[in-house]
């Protein structure tokens, strides 16, 4: 059976659907047809089908309350995926859906009898019902599994490709309405880089379906002014369809589009989010046909839906009034207008629609009807309001077969308090208010409290000036502008019934007994009233539930709106799928100044940390004769490699001694100057977490190395230790202000005295550890005696901006010497020929100095450093691990990094580095071992590829020039 649903209003009412092009789709097994362009929801809509689920707990019908996915009412399930929202999702020729959580069929839910018994189910019952008798809950537990949950997943489903990126903008402008519009071109206008997020399909926010005046031509102008210069501005980048989830510290915003998520980083960030249309609590008010005044604005404007024949308008402001001539500009029957006000704010506008409709004022929905089968709305009870919350006992009713309600309006206020803002309520003008903003976010437009359009354009204005002003750090800013509106919040839109079924959640079926009987149970705490009743705690979050949740709480605690609160918003802002979050990252890296010259020279790229650096250099295919070939030349001459990423932090003051003998193992007080040493870190817990050298320039002046990958939890490391100690330091990260190579080999002294003649570089001068400052061609650099890679050896610190220059000086002056560059790979098997460790491969979040043999480092006499007493317990206690040094015959299979030590048949131990030493001639590595097998000369078993098991012998370090005459020379 086919339903055809393609009989709409004329163009130009449908901005989102394309009449040329007919599409049909299945929903609830029956065959609907509808336009390219249209929501499932306003499809079904158009077709004359308004339920699509029902209610989580009561099985009641539920159909679109927002049409802008701001409610749970149309959550559907399609094949591959459940809790879909209808009035989201575009129909698609091949599109099967149905509706969720119901028995039996959708409109005939065998279910529904349960809301007959809701006095039985009262706020909190389970906390109280399903725990005794003792042993009770077996009973209950498959009953309510079976009932619980909405949608079925689809456990054969195939994941879908997911990924991330990262956006930098000067502006972040959330929201492209009126407000958001102006304010990113005005920032834009400014030579800003603009970065505008919008939810929607297409920009325009409100002016898409909302009307600003009496005639109608206001929205249609304003709309097509500011979209066509924000769309063609050259410093607007626009995302449609994008939702910031979450804001955090810095302007950080994970911003979701399709099957991607943006992490956008922003200097200044303009929130134009809007407010959430409002709706009246009253008996019935869930029931399909009763929608929200925007909802039909959109499906009429958006859609060209006529959404009934007899509508009925409830308002709390003006905009009803507005929604009503949009109802008869597009031939609907309004039956009436019920203002819950004495009259409408503006007089001209009243007149307009009263002269066309029945009006009724201080008066309101008292019950919504529906037909046998409450399958819709058929009728509406008026009544006049006699006092907060009451009303007379005469009534009138209505025919109808829709309601449009609008009680007023609330900011969207997630973001901003999640950022630390505060929501404040005026309870006497029913008004709201953002203060407590952090720097650099600002608010404007509807969420900032400002509602006619014109003055929206005004704020907006306003508040790109001032982030212009921020951003080009000027001190003074425009003074806040003021604005005298009506209010557009009715204060007491909740009419409480005898018999009940007045919703205040729709997600949860919660009615305004529910939560006044939260209040008598003890909970006055809003928060506690949630975690009671559940407010606000189901898919659309309490973006209706919350302020009507708020008010009543309350009123009946005698306090104020502004005294309660409402609940903590938390990220993420809409739900979002874990693929957003586990799909494929692209991290951003760094490269060293010198990587144009790697690439030229045929360096094959590896990350390191977040950098980019030469693994070796040559084809990819010779890997193993590339690093034989750099390695030896290293022994044989002299090799240059670029270091560039090793972490560098400056430590100035008068105790920065004092506080680097804090910090690490080793003893830095009495360091003299001109000398290098090296620099362990343990944490609180005894663990070694980084590793470096730490030189004195002067008395009050250390110049420290980190790990390429540890370097930035270092510089945290200091600033939170120094936050409590207070010593007298500066503590600077200067790791991208400084380029390094280090050269190395028996030929290095001769090339540093050939291009640095400032420096002596006898050995007697410049011993081993010692630290000189000199020049190359004028350049001052900075010259660490070190060696890492077992041989003699010269780190260069320079300034980043000379990085190719002294790297390009350095090759030419190494020609004598045959110098070549050499990789980390080949670095890594050096280093490991003359058994020093890296941090992270060699050790893990366990080991300890006594494991890895860095008890050495520790100086013993000082009376504390950051992780002492750990490390003494640790070092008292006996050892279960031991990090040694083992060699392999060459013609045995090489173990891998991660390939597993046996004892007997249980796991003692794994491979932290293993390579084949052309020096040597032989494999080498270190491996984590049980205590057992440690000694030296012992044999223990490694399982390596395909299950074989080889034996391998512990030796003592460093496996190459044990007594360190390289070095020395």
């Amino acid at each position: 059976m086919t339903k055809i649903g393609l009989d709409r209003l004329p163009a130009p009412y449908g901005l989102l659907i394309d009449r040329d092009h007919q599409v049909q789709f299945e929903f609830d097994q029956q065959r609907f047809s509808g336009f390219a362009g249209d929501s499932i929801a306003s499809a079904l809509i158009a077709s004359g089908r308004w339920i699509m689920s029902r209610s989580f707990k009561y099985h009641r019908p539920r159909a679109p309350l927002t049409m802008a996915g701001q409610d749970a009412n149309t959550l559907i399930q399609l094949p591959q995926e459940p809790n879909v929202l209808a009035d989201c999702t575009d129909i698609q020729t091949i599109t099967t859906s149905s509706g969720q959580n119901y028995s039996g069929s959708l409109l005939k839910d065998s279910d529904a009898f349960l809301g007959k018994f809701s006095k039985f189910m009262p706020v909190g019952f389970y906390y109280r019902s399903f725990y005794k008798p003792k042993g009770v809950w077996k009973l209950w537990e498959p009953m309510i599994r079976k009932k619980a949950g909405l949608g079925v997943l689809d456990l054969n489903f195939e994941p879908e490709y997911y990924d991330k990126a990262y956006l930098f903008t000067d502006v972040a402008v959330i929201g492209a309405g009126p407000a958001g519009l102006k304010a990113a071109i005005t920032s834009a206008d400014a030579g800003l880089k603009v970065l505008l997020i919008e939810q929607e399909k297409v920009l325009g926010g409100s002016l898409n379906y909302a009307r600003f005046d009496i005639a109608g031509q206001r929205a249609n102008q304003l709309r097509d002014e500011l979209i066509n210069v924000a769309e063609q501005h050259a410093n607007i980048t626009v995302l449609k369809e994008a939702v910031c989830n979450a804001w955090f510290t810095d302007h950080y915003l994970p911003v979701i589009q399709g099957k991607r998520m943006y992490k956008v980083r922003a200097k200044q960030c303009i929130v134009a989010s809007g407010s959430f249309d409002q709706p009246v609590v009253f008996r019935n008010n869930d029931l399909p046909g009763v929608i929200l005044t925007s909802a039909v604005q959109r499906l009429i404007k958006l859609y060209a839906v006529k959404p009934g024949q007899k509508v009925v308008i409830l308002t709390g402001n003006d905009d009803g009034y507005f929604a009503a001539l949009d109802l008869l500009d597009a031939g609907i029957a309004v039956q009436a207008l019920v203002d819950m006000r004495a009259g409408a704010a503006d007089a001209a506008l009243q007149q307009a629609v009263s002269a066309k409709i029945k009006c009724y004022y201080s008066s309101t929905v008292y019950e919504a009807q529906h037909d046998r089968a409450m399958q819709h709305l058929t009728g509406v009870e008026i009544r006049q309001i006699t006092a907060e919350g009451q009303v007379a006992k005469d009534s009138i009713y209505l025919e109808c077969d829709v309601l449009v309600m609008s009680s007023g309006y609330m900011p969207v206020y997630q973001l901003l308090c999640q950022a630390g803002a505060k929501l404040s309520y005026d309870d006497r003008r029913a008004q709201f208010s953002i203060t407590g903003l952090p720097k650099g976010l600002h608010i404007t437009g509807s969420v900032h409290g400002v509602h006619a359009i014109e003055n929206v354009l005004k704020d907006a204005e306003h508040t790109a000036q001032n982030v212009i002003r921020s951003i080009q750090e000027k001190s003074q800013f425009a003074q806040e502008l003021s604005f005298i509106e009506s209010s557009v919040n009715f204060p007491w839109p909740m009419f409480a019934h005898p018999k009940g079924k007045e919703f205040v959640d729709f997600d949860e079926d919660l009615q305004i007994r529910d939560i006044i009987n939260a209040t008598k149970s003890g909970y006055r705490d809003v928060q506690l009233v949630k975690r009671f009743s559940t407010v606000g705690m189901g898919p659309s979050q309490g973006r209706h539930s919350a302020l009507p949740t708020a008010r009543l709480v309350a009123k009946y605690t005698d306090r104020s709106v502004s005294e309660t609160g409402v609940t903590t918003a938390r990220p993420p802002f809409t739900a979002e799928k874990l693929a957003h979050i586990a799909g494929r990252g692209f991290d951003p890296y760094r490269q060293t100044p010198m990587h144009q010259r790697h690439l030229e020279l045929g360096a094959k790229m590896m990350p390191a940390g977040n950098w980019q650096r030469p693994a070796f250099y040559g084809p990819a295919e010779q890997r193993l004769k590339n690093i034989e070939r750099e390695a030896l030349n290293v022994r044989q001459n002299v090799g240059i490699i670029d270091v560039s990423t090793l972490g560098g932090l400056e430590i100035r003051g008068a105790d920065s001694a004092e506080f680097l003998n804090r910090l690490y193992t080793f003893a830095f007080a009495k360091l003299p100057v001109g000398k290098t040493r090296y620099a362990v870190m343990a944490a609180e817990d005894g663990v070694v977490i980084d590793d470096g050298v730490a030189g004195r320039i002067s008395e009050q002046h250390f110049y420290v190395t980190a790990t390429t990958s540890g370097v930035d939890r270092i510089y945290q490391q200091m600033l939170k230790w120094n936050a409590q100690w207070r010593l007298n330091v500066d503590i600077t990260n200067v790791t991208t202000a400084f380029a390094a190579v280090n050269v190395a080999g028996p030929k290095s002294r001769a090339l540093m005295q050939k291009v640095c003649a400032d420096v002596d570089f006898s050995n007697e001068a410049f011993p081993y550890l010692g630290l000189r400052l000199g020049t190359i061609q004028g350049i001052p650099v900075r010259l660490l005696r070190v060696g890492f890679v077992g041989e003699l050896g010269y780190e260069i610190h320079y300034p980043a901006r000379y990085g190719e220059f002294v790297w390009d000086l350095l090759m030419e002056a190494g020609k004598e010497w045959n110098m070549q560059p050499f990789g980390v790979e080949t670095q890594r098997l050096l280093r490991l020929e003359k058994g020093h460790i890296i941090i992270s491969q060699d050790t893990d979040g366990m080991t300890h100095p006594k494991e890895c043999d860095l008890s050495w480092a520790v100086a013993k006499s000082k009376p504390w450093f950051v992780g002492k007493r750990s490390i003494e317990i640790l070092a008292s206690q006996p050892l279960k691990r031991k990090l040694v040094s083992f060699v392999l015959d060459k013609n045995k299979t090489q173990p891998l990094e991660g390939h597993i030590v046996l004892e007997g048949e249980n796991i003692s131990g794994n491979i932290t580095s293993c390579e084949y030493s052309p020096s040597l001639d032989k494999i080498i590595g270190m491996a984590y071992v049980g205590i057992n097998q440690s000694t030296e000369g012992q044999t223990f078993p490694i399982r390596v590829e395909k299950g074989e098991i080889v034996q391998a012998t512990v030796v003592k370090a460093p496996f190459y020039d044990p007594e360190n005459k390289r070095q020395e020379v």
